[in-house]
């Protein structure tokens, strides 16, 4: 039996990597994909609009495309910490989160988020007020200038906006669990074997990746993360809200 029948799921960066093994299997599974991505899809979809997820009208836009109906939305578009910090703010982390309160607004009773976080996000509770702060935030405007008056530095902004979406994620997945019976989880993945891999060894630099590799077996293929996604937007994961899901085998343990 298809799980995901006839649900109409949203996912960003469908074009390469997680975001198209993600597509895949959504409609394996039965559900309907519409796909968005600042580049053209590489796969069958049963929609696709082009946007760039770094500008609030240009997400704006793409809104006035989407169904008016969206059953999940798995937010996988990101930008590594190679590039300017207010781009990886805006994309990882403010323009997530705009497009995630609209679609939540049409979403029915047992609707789904999935967030991709990150291992590197996992230091996040060292700065939980900085985080909630910025997640208290009411929409994308007030986000820039929070983050004008609370600059983050170039060389660990990407570790830092993951750790605010799982701050973000965790502190306002209940009231929309609450209020709409939506579920939000996120999903943190260690190393990926991903056209960006490249820009993570470059952003912490071959002395880390040394040290932390006797850590793990090796980095995750696409399509496990994929899986794990899919599972958390399906009705077999209608009870898990609110979490932030380690998917790198194990990585995340060798950290206590």
């Amino acid at each position: 039996m298809n799980k995901l029948q006839g649900k109409t799921i949203v996912v960003t960066g469908v074009s390469s990597g997680i975001g198209s093994d993600t597509a895949k299997l959504l409609r394996l599974q039965g559900a309907r994909v519409i796909g968005l991505d600042r580049n053209d899809p590489t796969l069958s979809l049963d929609g696709f609009v082009k946007a760039d997820l770094s500008e609030q009208a240009a997400i704006d836009a793409a809104l006035r495309l989407l169904p008016e109906r969206v059953d999940g939305l798995a937010n996988i578009a990101g930008v590594p910490g190679t590039v300017p910090v207010d781009l990886v703010a805006r994309v990882n982390f403010l323009g997530l989160r705009h497009l995630t309160q609209k679609l939540a607004e049409r979403m029915p009773e047992g609707g789904s988020v999935v967030n991709v976080s990150s291992i590197l996000g996992h230091e996040w509770p060292a700065r939980a007020n900085l985080h909630k702060a910025l997640a208290e935030t009411p929409h994308f405007e007030a986000g820039l200038a929070w983050l004008a008056r609370n600059p983050v530095p170039q060389d660990t902004c990407y570790q830092y906006f993951k750790e605010a979406l799982i701050v973000w994620t965790l502190t306002q997945s209940q009231k929309l669990f609450l209020a709409k019976g939506v579920r939000m989880n996120c999903v943190a993945p260690g190393p990926v074997f991903t056209p960006i891999l490249g820009d993570f060894v470059q952003m912490l630099g071959n002395e880390r990746v040394q040290a932390d590799a006797h850590r793990m077996k090796r980095p995750a293929y696409t399509d496990e993360v994929a899986a794990a996604i899919v599972f958390m937007l399906g009705d077999d994961a209608r009870w898990i809200s609110g979490v932030n899901l380690p998917v790198d085998g194990g990585l995340a343990s060798t950290y206590l």
